[in-house]
Parts: C-alpha cells; sequence; structure tokens
C-alpha cells in the first residue's frame, strides 16, 4: 500500500477523517480481504526453504519458519497433516511444501498453512554444521578419554554468557539457591549475532589468563540454529578444548546440540542444568559435615571413655600402694626360694660328679698303664731288628776318627791317621797307613 492510500490522522486529538475518496478499513475487514486476495492469486503454493525454529505443540500441530537467504515466512502444520509426515524435520533441513497462504487475523500476520512437506536436502547452516562436526570428530576434539571430570568442591564457578541472557539469570539463581557459598566469576560476551563468535573466545581467553575458576560455564538460552550458530565457530571449538579448566556447555533447549557441546569436558541439556551439575546443593555438604562431626564426637568419647578406665585402675593400684609392696615382696621371697633350691641342686650334682669320678681313676689309671706298657713291649719289639750290635755281631766295625765322627768312604781317610773301630765286644785304635779305593 501506498503512502498516498493511507487515512490520515490529525494530531489534535478529534476523531480522523477521511481523505475524499479514501475508504477507511476496520482490521478485520481489511485483514480478510488481504487473505482473499492472496487465496485467489497465489493458492495453492509451493515454497522451498530451510527449517527453522521447528516446534510441535501437544495437540499435534507443527509450527516453525522457512527461510533463505533473502527472507523467511511463518508456518503452520495442523495435526492431520503433520500425521502423514515420513520422516521428522529439524531445524537447518532444506524441505519443499505445499500448502496455502493465508494471515492470522488475531496478530496480522501472513503464515503459510502447510499440508504437506518433503525432503529436498540439506539447509546450508545445517550442512557446514556437519562438515565441521566431521572434520574435528576425525581429528580426536570428541574424544571421551581427554574430557576431564567436574572437581567436587570447586572453589569458584566462571560464567560466559551475554549480561543481558535469561541463561545467566538462571545460572546465578541455581547457584545461589544449591551453593550460595561458591563465587561466582561472569566473564560477558555476545551469544548471537556477527561479533558473537570473537566476543566469546575473548571471554574464554580471559577466563583462561586469569585462573580464577576451578569450572567453567558456556551457557545461552533456546533458539533456531541461526541464533546459536555462534557456539559452531571451529576457532571457539579449538579453543575449548585446550582449556585449562573442565568446560561444561550448556547451550540451548535439551535437543539442542551445536559443536561446543561435543568439545565441552561435559554437556548440559540446559544452562540451568549445568549450573546443578558443577555445584553440590549446599545442604548435601552440610549434612555431610554433620555426620562427620557426629563421627568425630564418638570418636573421642570412646578415647575418653578408654583412657578413664585406664586411669580408674591406675587410680586403684596407687591408692594402696601396700598391695604392690607385699605383691612385690611375695615376688621377692619367691626368687631366693628357687636360687637357694638351684645352688643346692648344683652342689649336689658336683658332689655325685666327684664321687663317682673318685671311684672310677684307680681303675682307669691302672688300665691306662696297661696300655701304655703293650704299647712300649710293641715298640720294643719293632726297635730290636734296628740295635746296631746285632750288626757288629756278625763282623762288621763302625770306623770312626778320634773326634767321634763315622768315617763311611775310604776317600775321607788320610795315611798316618788314627781312626778307632768300634766291634761287638769293644774298641780298637788304628792307624791308616794309605787308603785304598775300589
Amino acid at each position: 500500500m501506498k503512502s498516498r492510500d493511507l487515512p490520515v490522522f490529525e494530531t489534535s486529538g478529534e476523531p480522523p477523517r477521511a481523505a475524499p475518496g479514501v475508504r477507511i478499513w476496520p482490521v478485520g475487514s481489511l485483514l480478510r480481504a488481504i487473505a482473499d486476495s492472496l487465496e485467489a492469486r497465489f493458492n495453492p503454493v509451493a515454497v522451498q526453504g530451510e527449517v527453522s525454529g521447528f516446534s510441535r505443540a501437544a495437540s499435534g500441530h507443527c509450527y516453525f519458519s522457512l527461510k533463505d537467504t533473502q527472507g523467511q515466512i511463518r508456518c503452520a502444520m495442523f495435526r492431520r497433516a503433520a500425521g502423514l509426515l515420513d520422516f521428522s524435520p529439524r531445524d537447518g533441513q532444506l524441505v519443499e511444501v505445499r500448502g496455502r497462504l493465508g494471515v492470522y487475523e488475531p496478530r496480522g500476520e501472513l503464515q503459510l498453512i502447510v499440508e504437506s512437506m518433503q525432503q529436498a536436502g540439506q539447509g546450508n547452516l545445517f550442512e557446514q554444521f556437519l562438515q565441521l562436526k566431521a572434520k574435528l570428530e576425525a581429528e580426536g576434539l570428541f574424544e571421551a578419554g581427554r574430557k576431564r571430570a567436574l572437581p567436587l568442591l570447586p572453589k569458584a564457578i566462571g560464567v560466559v554468557t551475554s549480561l543481558g541472557a535469561a541463561a545467566l539469570h538462571d545460572v546465578v539463581t541455581a547457584l545461589q539457591r544449591r551453593a550460595p557459598h561458591i563465587p561466582v566469576v561472569i566473564y560477558p560476551a555476545s551469544v548471537q549475532g556477527a561479533q558473537a563468535p570473537e566476543e566469546l573466545r575473548q571471554a574464554l581467553r580471559k577466563a583462561y589468563e586469569r585462573a580464577e575458576v576451578d569450572v567453567l560455564l558456556l551457557v545461552r538460552g533456546g533458539g533456531a540454529m541461526e541464533d546459536l550458530w555462534a557456539f559452531n565457530d571451529e576457532q571457539m571449538a579449538r579453543l575449548l578444548v585446550a582449556a585449562p579448566m573442565p568446560v561444561v556447555c550448556g547451550v540451548g533447549h535439551e535437543t539442542d546440540f551445536t559443536i561446543a557441546d561435543f568439545c565441552a569436558d561435559l554437556r548440559a541439556p540446559t544452562p540451568t542444568a549445568a549450573a546443578e551439575l558443577c555445584a553440590q546443593p549446599q545442604q548435601v555438604w552440610l549434612g555431610a559435615l554433620e555426620r562427620a562431626q557426629d563421627r568425630l564426637q564418638d570418636g573421642v568419647e570412646r578415647q575418653l571413655q578408654a583412657h578413664n578406665q585406664r586411669l580408674d585402675w591406675a587410680a586403684s593400684r596407687v591408692s594402696r600402694p601396700s598391695h604392690l609392696v607385699t605383691r612385690q615382696q611375695a615376688r621377692l621371697a619367691g626368687q631366693a626360694q628357687r636360687l637357694r633350691h638351684a645352688l643346692q641342686s648344683g652342689l649336689q650334682r658336683e658332689k655325685n660328679q666327684l664321687q663317682a669320678l673318685s671311684l672310677a681313676f684307680p681303675q682307669a689309671l691302672a688300665q691306662s698303664l696297661q696300655q701304655q706298657q703293650r704299647r712300649l713291649e710293641r715298640a720294643q719289639l719293632r726297635l730290636a731288628p734296628l740295635d746296631p750290635h746285632h750288626v757288629l755281631q756278625r763282623g762288621y766295625a763302625w770306623l770312626a776318627d778320634m773326634q767321634g765322627q763315622a768315617i763311611s768312604s775310604a776317600a775321607a781317610t788320610r795315611p798316618g791317621q788314627a781312626l778307632r773301630a768300634t766291634l761287638a765286644d769293644g774298641e780298637v785304635d788304628l792307624t791308616v797307613s794309605a787308603p785304598r779305593l775300589i
């Protein structure tokens, strides 16, 4: 409608007056007229576009938008037509629909009533998502083995999100309810729009550099795929993998998935769930402390009771020292009696042994003398054949010089030398006339 065809209103507050020749429409009539024009000019209509913001109501009706690079149109698909679908539509999917253009009069919105839908391939965004997911998965960025467990008792929790996001309010509320003692550090960044990926990366780097939190939450509320596209950034994915602390990703609703979900150490279905996963309720820890205190108190009481019993026993002994002296005297008397008995027994054993030895000594001495006599006789019998006198009796003589040195060789004599010959019955002095060698 051109501007010259619009009704003109005065600013004086008086009821508007129609310009000459211009028809004044009631809103409902105008909308019905537009709907009739659309029906007559376009319907039935076939449209191809990318699904965005798909949802299915409890009634079975489906609501979504079809879009391309130049625009988008709201669509409604009632339960009868939705029941004929042979696939489940998802955001980013490229589809072809047939239906009728109309106007939703309560809101004055143009909408397409879809009567049939078929797949026409995947949308550009979804195709980019799948390509990046396959690339990063092949590089091992999604491996479960590299993902870390959340700290049991974080000293501080960081949150990366927009300051104006409802997700921030949900996270802070959940943390205040469950663990008000844990400080929350917010690293603000845009979560939607062309500038969002770079701001998110800057916020993550700031959290890494400061190193003031033990776990980091990356959160945002739900939305269509293009609304969550900042969380499909490849650089941010690699930055999440290199995080020095565990990262929990709570982006969108339970059915929404982004690249950040796969790269984070843990995926939460919602921002609130992300906060609940990293902070146990304060009452849980207070209950654990109470139980630990009870166990400690019981242990201390048992120790005190045991020490009191030992003290009572020691006191009972100290309070009556005469009993202790009596016991010691009895022990001393017993030791003395055992000592006397041991001495008497030892002396008796020595006396008995001495008597036995005195009785056995004469007999042993006689036996020993007899044995020595027999040994002497045997030695004399062995020495008798070796007696030199027996040899001299057979006509031999033993020659020696006058100094008693034996002469066993003729070469050892000289003429005129005086010698002495020992015979069997005496000695003869001789003088060498001339030695003769054989």
